[in-house]
């Protein structure tokens, strides 16, 4: 029979070196397994002695619990006197917001998830690197590529649909594999999984859900169809597990990301997770430094190392497509195809990493010629991520050799404030805006779209607007002065 503990006595665990908390009325001793905590020690610190549930399931699922049961045991179950009152709250808050139906575009949904999420949430999806630059300019570039429309074709009948690595996609669109989705909303990737087969389009699953993939393709419809990003671990046998799984949910390619062996500095995210230092902790060193956020939750297993020379060992995993993701110029495009990738991701991991990297559509033409001259732009598929948020979009990536788009953060939003609902909606103005460009530039099917049906003329040209200089400017002491 299982241990029957107080919530008084759990109360009395809350230092570094004793420490327990509470998750979904089972109390854990977390004494060991703190200081290996991915997210930083000072977050179950601040925890400690307490029911640390509502947090708990805004980034994990139970099933962590069996992976860590030698540092993180469960020693007994809470007094059912103490549980906390139920509450028909939901896990994020959700602020005010119109009808869903009254939301008209893409970025109408980002307002709504401001509104929703919590303050650390909205941080961490947000953010960009340094300055956010390139998180800005990645929408900025498809502004500087104008469309040239082709008239009195019979555009009575459009067909979007297209095929992704040879499985079918209702139009060129997968979403994007984004981690941590229950920051947004109580069901995480489900939204997503449940909103791409609402619209017949591939869903990439992340490494960093939050919820497994077991869990995520669980809710897939019949014949809807998976492929898996992959962070490549430091411990290669845990990379192999993770693909075999991917493997047996029926997942058919592999998006391997390669952009990021130290994740980027993204001060919005570092801010908001500061943590101060608990008022029940002895005195021992400061936890929870600003060199933090919900990234370094991220980071710590991802393996520096990576090299082209990995990729045929990692080809071996699995039966699955080896894709790369997070290509950012010519050279890397054609390493990629010569070392046996079946596609690549153009793609800046969505302003977050390196700030003033280009946007994945500047970098998008010099890509397909360099496969063209070595005959690869008709063998090795090539699709784009960041900045899409308008069916314009897609068609502009089509017509610059892009076979899809993937798109991340508009489905967070659509998630974030109206769940499944959400994200089928925000799919479904993509796919009536695409459908619509499509119809005003002539064109009936997606392999019509080239080209000829866009001028790039000022998409290389950058009009940058600096960074507030202030901070420079109150700590600069002229030298004159010194």
């Amino acid at each position: 029979m299982s241990r029957i503990i107080s919530l008084a006595e759990v109360n009395k665990h809350n230092k570094k070196k004793d420490l327990w908390i509470v998750v979904h009325g089972k109390v854990y001793d977390l004494t060991k397994f703190a200081p290996e905590h991915p997210g930083g020690s000072h977050i179950l610190f601040n925890l400690a002695g307490k029911d640390g549930t509502r947090i708990f399931d805004t980034i994990h699922t139970m099933d962590i619990f069996d992976k860590y049961a030698d540092v993180a045991p469960c020693i007994g179950e809470l007094d059912p006197k103490d549980a906390p009152a139920k509450s028909d709250n939901e896990v994020v808050p959700k602020g005010e917001k119109p009808p869903l139906d009254f939301l008209l575009n893409a970025f109408e949904f980002e307002q709504v998830a401001k509104n929703c999420l919590t303050p650390p949430a909205w941080a961490y999806i947000s953010s960009g690197s340094d300055d956010e630059v390139t998180l800005r300019e990645n929408h900025s570039a498809f502004g500087r590529i104008w469309l040239r429309p082709r008239v009195m074709v019979n555009v009575r009948d459009i067909d979007m649909s297209t095929t992704i690595l040879g499985y079918p996609c209702a139009f060129p669109v997968m979403i994007a594999p984004t981690a941590l989705a229950k920051l947004a909303h109580p069901d995480g990737e489900k939204c997503y999984c449940r909103g791409a087969g609402n619209m017949d389009i591939i869903q990439v699953v992340p490494t960093l859900g939050s919820l497994t993939v077991e869990e995520i393709t669980a809710v897939k419809k019949p014949g809807q169809t998976h492929f898996m990003q992959l962070y490549v671990n430091t411990d290669r046998k845990k990379t192999a597990s993770l693909v075999k799984r991917a493997e047996k949910c029926g997942c058919k390619a592999l998006f391997v990301t390669v952009d990021a062996p130290q994740m980027g500095r993204r001060e919005k995210d570092m801010r908001m997770k500061y943590v101060p230092q608990a008022t029940n902790q002895e005195d021992e060193e400061q936890e929870g430094n600003r060199g933090g956020g919900t990234a370094n939750y991220l980071s710590s297993f991802i393996d520096p190392a990576l090299a082209w020379s990995d990729i045929p060992s990692l080809n071996a995993l699995s039966k699955m497509d080896i894709v790369i993701k997070g290509i950012q110029c010519a050279e890397d495009a054609v390493l990629a195809y010569k070392h046996g990738a079946k596609a690549i991701v153009v793609s800046n991991h969505g302003g977050r990493q390196l700030d003033y990297s280009r946007s994945a559509i500047e970098t998008l033409p010099e890509v397909m010629e360099a496969l063209k001259k070595i005959g690869a732009d008709k063998k090795m598929e090539v699709y784009i991520d960041g900045g899409v948020r308008r069916g314009t979009d897609i068609f502009k990536a089509i017509a610059l050799g892009a076979k899809a788009v993937l798109v991340g953060r508009p489905v967070i939003y659509g998630a974030a404030g109206y769940g499944t609902d959400g994200v089928t909606k925000v799919l479904q103005l993509l796919k009536d805006e695409f459908r619509t460009a499509m119809m005003l530039c002539g064109t009936t099917k997606v392999d019509e779209i080239d080209s000829t049906m866009v001028s790039t003329k000022s998409l290389h040209h950058h009009y940058v607007t600096s960074p507030n200089p202030d901070m420079f400017n109150y700590g600069y002491v002229p030298f004159a002065k010194l």
